[in-house]
């Protein structure tokens, strides 16, 4: 019996290891099944419009470009930031564009609303600019402290006239690029300098990079303002941006360079 007796209590540590065994395993298998699920889970479609909201925010420059090509680009700041947010979870920014050198005074002023695409249309993030009912009551409205800028429900009420619509798809897999679109065929209405109608595009890339196309055509298909080189690339500007302040690129423009400036994309409506 006493050996019947030591034979079952050395069992006993065995039979537990292997239970142990199994249930770190099991552990392991779920966790693993948990993880692999965290990592495939799909993006939603409010997922894209975040993602989009977020690059187009903060402060970037054309800077870089315009010290490339002077003839063709000129180095313009655009600062967009929060402004509100819409019932149905649409991010509402506020955005403004200047020159570099007069940040104060902005010269384009216009309210952004970033969703998903309605379901019927082939595309994942829309872009609408809005008109802002009074631009003096904005001006550097990301500059000022959140207790100096207009309430959220105020700018709610500003939101204007709708400008212009841009529908973003995911870039390709390999691409640079994380979202490109551009405003449907035909563009919107203008008659700047001739114009009847206007196309923009707008491209989203990594370190929230963004590049912007606006140009105008007349009936003809003959485009008559905006840059034909290429899009205008605005990055978020280094640190020693600064030690440029006395760059040609920031001195007082010239009355035909600042006519040029006219037919750029940055002065159309």
């Amino acid at each position: 019996m006493a050996k019947g007796s030591e034979s079952g209590s050395e069992s006993d540590p065995n039979g537990w290891s292997r239970a142990r065994g199994l249930v770190v395993k099991t552990l392991a298998l779920i966790g693993g099944a948990f993880l692999l699920k965290r990592l495939t889970k799909s993006t939603t479609r409010w997922d894209h419009a975040k993602i989009v909201a977020r690059s187009l925010s903060g402060e970037k420059f054309s800077r870089e470009q315009a010290s490339r090509d002077p003839d063709n680009y000129f180095n313009f700041r655009i600062l967009t930031c929060p402004a509100t947010e819409m019932v149905d979870g649409s991010k509402v920014l506020y955005f403004e564009q200047a020159f570099w050198r007069t940040p104060q005074k902005p010269f384009r002023q216009r309210f952004l609303m970033v969703k998903p695409c309605p379901k019927d249309l082939k595309c994942d993030v829309e872009v609408s600019s809005y008109a802002i009912r009074d631009v003096e009551d904005y001006k550097n409205f990301c500059d000022r402290p959140r207790d100096q800028r207009p309430l959220p429900e105020e700018v709610i009420g500003d939101i204007a006239e709708p400008l212009t619509t841009i529908y973003l798809n995911r870039c390709e897999r390999g691409k640079r690029c994380l979202y490109e679109g551009s405003t449907p065929p035909g563009g919107f209405p203008n008659s700047w300098n001739g114009a009847t109608h206007f196309t923009s595009e707008l491209m989203v890339l990594k370190n929230n990079e963004i590049r912007t196309w606006d140009r105008g055509y007349d009936d003809e298909g003959n485009q008559v303002w905006g840059v034909k080189e290429g899009p205008y690339e605005f990055k978020l500007a280094p640190a020693s941006s600064f030690n440029g302040m006395f760059s040609p690129l920031n001195f007082p423009l010239s009355q035909p360079l600042e006519k040029k400036i006219e037919g750029s994309f940055v002065l159309q409506e």
